[in-house]
């Protein structure tokens, strides 16, 4: 893609966000996005923690997968990614706990981050999870306890609401599909 392509595909997604400068690169280093999306399955059940302050928190292992059919030997190849998701959302962790379980199918919105930690042998480490957050995040269960679906996402501006809501609802509640399975707490 040449380069006038790339920076009209630039300013459509991006907009007047970004300054204008002289060089493609420059302008797509003006502004910068860190936004995960997957759907995957879990491949354990979720492990609930508490912070020492009593705070909630769930993490997942959740499998990705692509399937292609290899062109030399015409067979069905599957290849599958693993992710580590931390949530400290505590209204998505009480949820994670109730509903989830490994071999559920979830949508999951949230940001990479890196951290650095010690192994028992004195060894800095780094383990790169998709984090969610009190905002920006998203939890969606695709194939609920009875066949429905329930999305749950960062809290709303009403205070008190624990902040269960689509990616796009602003914490109002509802449903991918249509009407809420009566089994889903609100």
């Amino acid at each position: 893609m040449g380069q006038a392509s790339a920076w009209r595909l630039m300013d459509v997604e991006f907009g007047p966000r970004i300054q204008e400068t002289s060089t493609l690169k420059e302008k797509v280093m003006a502004g910068s996005v860190n936004k995960v999306i997957l759907v995957g399955n879990l491949g354990a059940d979720p492990e609930i923690r508490y912070t020492q302050a009593g705070k909630k928190i769930a993490n997942l292992r959740l499998a990705t997968s692509e399937s292609w059919k290899d062109r030399q030997s015409g067979e069905r190849r599957e290849k599958t990614e693993w992710h580590r998701v931390v949530i400290f959302n505590e209204g998505l962790a009480n949820i994670t706990e109730q509903y989830l379980k490994k071999g559920s199918k979830v949508y999951v919105e949230g940001q990479l981050q890196t951290r650095k930690w010690q192994g028992n042998d004195g060894q800095d480490r780094y383990s790169t999870e998709v984090v969610l957050q009190s905002f920006n995040s998203a939890l969606t269960m695709l194939d609920g306890r009875s066949g429905g679906s329930g999305d749950f996402g960062g809290p709303s501006d009403s205070g008190g609401d624990p902040g269960w809501g689509g990616p796009d609802s602003g914490g109002s509640g509802g449903s991918v599909g249509g009407d809420l399975d009566d089994e889903i707490p609100f």
